[in-house]
């Protein structure tokens, strides 16, 4: 769950950051691609070390 809810705040975070640079579309889905991959990644990390401690 924690990876999900991440995944997508990364994605609208790196939309934002594109448009807030005046980037074209194609330019905010990069951004958007690249945090929701990097969001994700840590979000799963969260996820085991939780896992782990419980």
């Amino acid at each position: 769950m924690i990876v999900i809810i991440l995944a997508i705040l990364g994605a609208i975070f790196g939309w934002r950051m594109a448009a807030k640079r005046d980037g074209n579309r194609l330019d905010k889905l990069q951004y958007a691609a690249a945090m929701f991959l990097g969001f994700a990644i840590v979000g799963l990390f969260i996820t085991l070390i939780i896992d782990n401690l419980v």
